[in-house]
């Protein structure tokens, strides 16, 4: 209940933060604004806007959908708050935070940005010279074929396993928190595996196998959660060693971040499995009425 408690007091309180290098608190939570993550998210909202408007004008039927916007729109906001706000500041300086901006990037920003099938409007947002050559590139067999290989259900499902459970090799995350540039590697990883995976899940036409990629990959990250929640000793050594400033011991700051993974980062696997399935017994349920022959 106390790890509990000094969560919310952090959430909504946030004064007098401690800071990397500095020898004791600071004043108030910062903003991040790292240019590895500022240009590639600005120009991803100019484009799509700028790509949304021209198929508007072009008419025939090619306008995107509001609800397609929506999505984008909001995944877009959720990977700029996981990246940019004080969440990303407190998740350097606490392994509980740094979880959430995991989660966040990977269980909600990932699957509205696949959702949104936004590849139209980001292709029409280019000039149109570029276009042209970018859509070429797009068509040639050999790119297709791998995409097609590469976004199978299953082997999406293993590389964006493989991805979440080596970075959180003990050794490998405390790298990253240290390292700058292993830490934007890290996040680059984290949101192709899952952009990947989710994309591989949506578009699969077997709507019950699908759902039994996402039925695992709420086993596995739900596995991972635990460990680091019921494990009887710290596992990470640099982020664990500053709980102490937000009245957390070490080990108390590696539980919340192993809750942080396991319930609700879970939850979202589940109620996206528990709603394919559903689709799947409609779909199963309806060619069976097809197939069907009165006498």
């Amino acid at each position: 209940m106390r790890t509990l408690a000094t969560l919310m007091w952090l959430v909504l309180c946030g004064s007098a933060v401690w800071a990397h290098g500095e020898a004791g608190p600071a004043a108030g939570l910062r903003w991040t604004f790292d240019p590895f993550v500022v240009v590639p998210l600005a120009a991803a909202l100019a484009v799509y806007v700028a790509g949304t408007l021209r198929l508007a004008r072009a008419g025939s039927g090619r306008a995107v959908r509001p609800l397609q916007c929506l999505c984008y729109l909001t995944g877009w906001l959720a990977l700029a708050l996981a990246l940019t706000s004080p969440l990303h500041w407190l998740g350097e300086r606490m392994l509980a935070f740094h979880m959430i901006e995991h989660e966040i990037v990977m269980a909600c920003a990932a699957p509205l940005l696949v959702v949104a099938r936004p590849a139209a409007a980001l292709l029409w947002g280019v000039p149109q010279r570029l276009r042209g050559s970018l859509a070429g590139v797009l068509r040639r067999p050999a790119l297709r074929s791998g995409w097609r290989w590469l976004a199978r259900p299953g082997l999406a499902t293993v590389l964006h396993a493989v991805v979440i459970w080596i970075w959180h090799v003990p050794l490998l995350f405390d790298a990253a928190v240290a390292n700058v540039a292993i830490h934007r590697l890290q996040h680059v990883s984290f949101l192709g595996a899952a952009l990947l995976f989710w994309w591989a899940i949506t578009r699969s036409r077997d709507r019950g196998l699908a759902a039994v990629h996402l039925f695992v990959t709420m086993l596995h990250t739900s596995a991972l959660g635990a460990l680091m929640a019921l494990a009887p000793r710290v596992l990470y050594r640099i982020e664990p060693a500053s709980a102490a400033v937000w009245g957390l011991t070490p080990l108390e700051d590696q539980q919340l971040a192993g809750l942080m993974m396991w319930i609700p980062a879970c939850t979202v696997y589940a109620a996206a499995a528990l709603l394919l399935a559903m689709r799947w017994v409609a779909q199963s349920g309806r060619a069976a009425e097809r197939s069907y022959v009165r006498p």
